[in-house]
């Protein structure tokens, strides 16, 4: 009995540790420390891709098992675009759960402002698994017409892995624990489909993922106060959130302050141009009163 409860724990620990590094691989490859992981996350991270182009021709299932190419789902919204499986036992739940978390504090909609596709890395899962997945989150999120907006994907090995390689998405088959490998991120595609911006790990702001749909839909998406604001933003990757930029504060105030003087000159200059008008229509009269004057006389 005290063997078989050592065994669990080791397990839990072993998982717990796995999902620690997997979370935090993103971070240790940016820094330049892939040597500090685990030998088992070779080949296992992401390689940031900004402004790369993903290739829309490859041809996917959606949970319907209809054939359908990337290039459908981005019809000119931006595409948040995850890459999970849901038979993961622990890391996509996390992940997804997450996502579900930040969107809900967001005020634009996914159907309606974005579109979220989720493709599997299981070139394995059924229909039904899918199917069950899109119907779990979607009832997390509440949000009406996202049914719309939010699709799981499962397609052949060659194109979920080109797809993956073209957002720098490494990830692996660990036979012996029967599960991918992969790290936890979250890419943000343009509406004609080029990278825009990863965010990583398992909970998210809402304030952030609104900025980066913001900024991915490249001015299609939100009010104009909501594309004002993102003006005075500007993404930390150290952070992985979007911070006040003080240059564009100051360049943001500088405009202000020259469209104010413009204004107030322009106010100032219609005024003088009114009143010199008067004053010349005036001075006319009086000089013709004043010939009149002179004639009768």
């Amino acid at each position: 009995m005290q063997k078989k409860i050592h065994n669990l724990k080791t397990t839990a620990a072993s998982a717990l540790t796995l999902l620690v590094a997997l979370t935090l691989a993103p971070a240790a490859l940016c820094a330049g420390r892939a040597d500090e992981l685990p030998t088992e996350l070779e080949g296992v991270g992401i390689t940031e891709k900004l402004d790369a182009k993903i290739p829309l021709d490859l041809t996917f299932r959606d949970e319907t098992g209809r054939e359908a190419k990337l290039a459908e789902y981005f019809d000119g919204k931006p595409v948040l675009l995850t890459l999970n499986y849901s038979s993961c036992p622990m890391l996509c739940n996390l992940q997804l759960n997450g996502l579900v978390d930040a969107l809900i504090g967001v005020p634009l909609s996914a159907g309606k402002d974005f579109r979220i596709v989720t493709v599997s890395l299981d070139p394995k899962e059924t229909l039904e698994k899918s199917n069950k997945s899109k119907r779990k989150y979607l009832l997390q999120y509440g949000r009406e017409g996202a049914e719309q907006g939010w699709h799981f994907l499962t397609g052949e090995e060659k194109n979920i892995r080109a797809l993956a390689d073209s957002v720098g998405f490494g990830y692996r088959w660990l036979e012996e624990r029967q599960e991918y490998l992969h790290s936890a991120a979250f890419i943000f595609i343009t509406p004609d489909g080029r990278v825009s911006r990863y965010l990583y790990g398992v909970k998210f702001d809402s304030g952030t993922v609104k900025l980066a749909l913001l900024e991915t839909g490249e001015g299609k998406v939100g009010s104009i106060m909501d594309q004002m604001i993102l003006f005075c933003f500007k993404y930390d990757p150290q952070t992985g959130k979007y911070s006040l930029a003080a240059v564009r504060i100051l360049q943001g105030g500088a405009a202000l302050t020259v469209l104010a003087l413009f204004c107030v000159l322009g106010v100032y200059w219609r005024r003088e141009f009114k009143r010199g008008s008067v004053f010349n229509t005036t001075n006319g009269k009086t000089s013709a009163d004043v010939t009149e004057r002179g004639t009768s006389a």
